[in-house]
């Protein structure tokens, strides 16, 4: 599972206004099976831009992003008060694709040896 954050801000350019709860249960509503969303946390203060938690599960981070992002792009076309809104990016938190390398890598071989 990883947490992909979805960053928001006003198309216009003006001061954000504030998300609400209701806001995480439309992009929880519009997501589908195969996007993987499991929850949508708002943090409508975050700054500088409003963010939503989506926790998604995924094979790949890339996989956990690109769920979100699609959830996020039907809740935009299927609720009117998200009218406005721009998605500025969707990103997990940490570099976790870092640590996707180290598991895929093959095992180093033991220190030691022979006695």
């Amino acid at each position: 599972m990883y947490l992909v954050h979805l960053h928001l801000r006003r198309a216009d350019g003006s001061p954000p206004a504030r998300l609400t709860a209701l806001i995480g249960a439309g992009v929880r509503g519009a997501a589908r099976a195969g996007d993987g969303v499991e929850h949508v946390a708002v943090h409508a203060d975050a700054l500088p831009h409003p963010v939503l938690g989506v926790y998604v599960v995924a094979d790949r981070v890339e996989e956990a992003e690109a769920g979100a992002a699609r959830a996020w792009r039907r809740a935009l076309a299927a609720h009117p008060e998200l009218t406005g809104w721009v998605l500025v990016e969707a990103r997990t938190p940490l570099d976790v694709s870092f640590y996707e390398r180290l598991l895929d890598a093959p095992a180093a071989p033991e220190a030691g040896g022979a006695d």
